[in-house]
């Protein structure tokens, strides 16, 4: 079979995703074209066809979409109606407009998982703020914004009575707390063959305070059967919603050495960088090779790897200036990827560190290395 790269692919949104996948794109000479609300995005210089637009507005989101043979997402911030109105149409839409929205509402993607005997944590339903003070048997919990939550926001751990005030007063959901060893996640992709693959299972470090991913190993120090075990719950995932493209699966493993699912997110994933330089091919060239319905790659280790994600400094909202490039471009195995954002606020993400290296132990002391000495201020 030809492979046709006059395909007309649409991406909505132009973030560093975007930006990722688009170097994958033009390995394989396929044009993408993007749409963002931010004339500034990472994107925005980068292709030849940029729009400017509202991502969750029908007409915008339709009158790109309808230019397009296939339209794919950086985000799931997107208008549902019109991805449904343009795949009837005849445009092909991966991830499906129907995985989206269940996906962007937390509390369906909950029981989703329930429905489907996927293992996660237990949860209830709330509406408002109030119904929190009848579940005080439940605490300690995470209470979860159903809509709108986005890389750490739209999440409080309610411990006792007294954060009952941090909850959220829209429709949530609260779910138990799960005392767990490690957070890891496995990014598994599907073509419209049906082929199906994962990548290797990672471990992710969270920040302290601020609930976005300070830095990860790939592959996850695990036992084999629990890398078996979340490989298993993610392909199940993907082959039951039967989603093109690429998924993302965040887990916990249990301190009773079980996996349970926390969220899924239909893109390519803050947990899937070091790919680029750590395995034989990356989640965005997956990810291409997912929605052109292309063979699927060879996700393997090449060599163990970490990525440090780079923060934008507490304090600090302004021009970015990048401190301590010098020093960390020197370290052996170390690429450096900023997102042309040009604009730091805190804890803003602009960019990330890959690190690979044969020894797990030299690994992190580079991971160290790397956390203390880049730092972007304004």
């Amino acid at each position: 079979m030809s492979f046709n790269t006059d395909l007309v692919v649409g991406v909505l949104g132009g973030g560093q995703l975007g930006r990722m996948l688009l170097q994958s794109a033009i390995n394989i000479n396929v044009d993408l074209k993007m749409m963002d609300p931010d004339p500034n995005a990472p994107c925005s210089t980068l292709v030849s066809d940029f729009k400017v637009g509202d991502l969750e507005d029908y007409d915008a989101v339709y009158e790109f979409g309808k230019q397009c043979d296939i339209l794919t997402i950086e985000i799931e911030k997107v208008n549902i109606d019109a991805m449904k109105k343009l795949q009837s149409e005849g445009v092909k839409v991966f991830p499906q407009p129907e995985i989206i929205e269940m996906i962007q509402d937390k509390r369906v993607q909950k029981q989703f998982y329930k429905d489907n005997n996927i293992p996660t944590a237990e949860f209830v339903l709330t509406d408002t703020r109030v119904d929190l003070e009848k579940l005080i048997s439940k605490f300690p919990a995470v209470h979860k914004i159903g809509k709108g939550g986005y890389d750490g926001r739209g999440v409080q751990v309610i411990k006792s009575k007294e954060d009952i005030e941090k909850g959220f007063d829209a429709p949530a959901l609260l779910e138990d707390f799960v005392p767990f060893k490690k957070e890891l996640a496995v990014i598994v992709s599907r073509n419209e063959e049906g082929e199906v693959s994962s990548f290797p299972v990672v471990e992710m470090v969270f920040h302290p305070e601020h609930n976005l991913v300070e830095y990860l190993l790939s592959p996850a120090i695990i036992d084999k059967s629990e890398e078996e075990k979340a490989k298993q719950v993610a392909t199940d995932i993907i082959k039951k919603l039967e989603l093109v493209g690429i998924l993302a699966v965040e887990m916990f493993l249990t301190k009773d050495n079980e996996i349970l699912v926390n969220e899924i997110a239909p893109r390519p994933h803050n947990s899937g960088h070091q790919s680029i330089e750590g395995n034989f091919v990356s989640q965005y060239d997956q990810h291409l090779r997912a929605i052109l319905n292309l063979p699927l790659g060879d996700t393997r280790t090449k060599i163990s790897s970490a990525m440090v994600n780079i923060l934008g400094e507490d304090g600090f909202t302004g021009d970015a200036k990048y401190e301590g490039m010098d020093e960390v471009m020197k370290i052996s195995g170390a690429s450096v990827h900023l997102y042309g954002k040009k604009l730091t606020k805190p804890f803003r993400k602009m960019g990330h560190v890959t690190i690979t290296d044969p020894s797990l132990t030299s690994l992190k002391k580079k991971i160290e290395v790397v956390k203390s000495t880049l730092k972007v201020k304004a």
